[in-house]
């Protein structure tokens, strides 16, 4: 099977200070991730690997089969789209919202060139099928934080990538809005040519049944990762949160309390 990610005996350090330790992690094709981790657990430091913006330690990292050390991460950046809140940070609140779409294209913060009659409808088609197109012709600014949020999915599949990372999408979002973009995600991964999907997040209950695998991730280092149900029982997130926890599922996604 094609390996979208694969890393090897990774670690990174920073100021001797070590933030990922001993790292492994294999991606497939067909497959969708979620990947679940605390404040300081290296997840920010993971994804901005995968992405190019750091380099291992120790180890190897190879994303979309290209090695890094021997491949133009800017061009590989092109194959991957990106939602972050650091993203939405960076864009302009007076730049229309379909210009960000079509940002995605070329994988920069602004559009710096007029975009063609091909992109542009691209962009349109693409802001109908994740529920954004109503926002055609207004500016950033005023769109609400869920519509925010779909306008970033949007560009990160104007280039059609071959993965797409999703970094905590959901944060800031009140219940209505986080379950419309969690129903925006599912479509976008249920579609035969989606792209690989990595999807992070604080909350259990945001992993959905199309996530078919789960890596935690704790203190820099894998505690485990495999098949959702297998990853995702009461025993195992009980030690991983170091608490006593119990998990149930509803409509095939786990919700997590605390046990007495």
């Amino acid at each position: 099977m094609t390996k979208v990610i694969d890393i090897k005996d990774v670690s990174w350090e920073r100021q001797k200070k070590t933030i990922l330790s001993d790292l492994h992690w294999e991606v497939s094709k067909g497959e969708h991730w979620a990947v679940l981790g605390l404040n300081g657990s290296g997840k920010t430091t993971l994804l901005n690997m995968v992405n190019g913006y750091v380099w291992p330690t120790t180890g190897s990292v190879s994303v979309l089969k290209q090695p890094f050390g021997k491949t133009d991460i800017r061009e590989l950046r092109k194959s991957i789209g990106w939602v972050s809140s650091s993203l939405q940070e960076r864009i302009k609140g007076t730049e229309y919202a379909e210009d960000i779409v079509v940002s995605g294209k070329y994988a920069s913060i602004g559009l710096y060139e007029n975009p063609t009659e091909v992109d542009s409808q691209k962009a349109y088609q693409i802001m109908e099928q994740v529920g954004c197109s109503h926002l055609i012709g207004h500016t950033y600014q005023i769109c609400s934080q869920g519509e925010k949020q779909k306008v970033l999915i949007a560009r990160g599949l104007m280039g059609s990538p071959e993965l797409l990372i999703l970094d905590e999408p959901s944060n800031g979002l009140d219940f209505i809005s986080r379950e419309e973009l969690m129903s925006t995600i599912n479509q976008v991964a249920m579609k035969k040519d989606a792209p690989t999907i990595i999807f992070v997040t604080h909350h259990i209950e945001e992993i959905l049944p199309v996530f078919t695998h789960t890596l935690l991730l704790r203190d820099g280092t894998v505690f485990d990762s495999g098949k959702r149900h297998e990853v995702l029982t009461s025993e195992c997130l009980s030690r991983f949160f170091k608490k006593p926890v119990k998990i149930e599922w509803h409509k095939e996604r786990p919700w997590m309390v605390l046990r007495d």
